[in-house]
């Protein structure tokens, strides 16, 4: 998978191995304007997404999985959003 190494991708080589249990996927036909895509499978399909101006972020796979390259850091760098959204929300 390749991502823009930002948000939850922050610090992450590009590509790395990503596991899914499905073949769900993101559309990008009427895909939403105030989101964008921040990762991508080998075939192209949408593994990453954030939202532009909320702290929104979402995968298309599993980080938690032991198949899955760098997954305690995606959710580290996911703790790490959400708590710096918390601290500005208490100040």
């Amino acid at each position: 998978m390749r991502h823009d190494g930002a948000g939850v991708f922050k610090d992450l080589p590009t590509p790395f191995n990503a596991t899914r249990y499905h073949s769900l996927v993101i559309a990008e036909d009427g895909f939403p304007e105030d989101l964008e895509i921040t990762a991508r499978s080998d075939d192209g399909l949408i593994m990453g997404l954030q939202h532009k101006t909320h702290p929104v972020h979402g995968v298309q796979f599993h980080p938690e999985s032991i198949a899955s390259e760098h997954g305690h850091k995606i959710l580290e760098n996911f703790l790490t959003l959400a708590n710096a959204y918390a601290a500005l929300q208490i100040a």
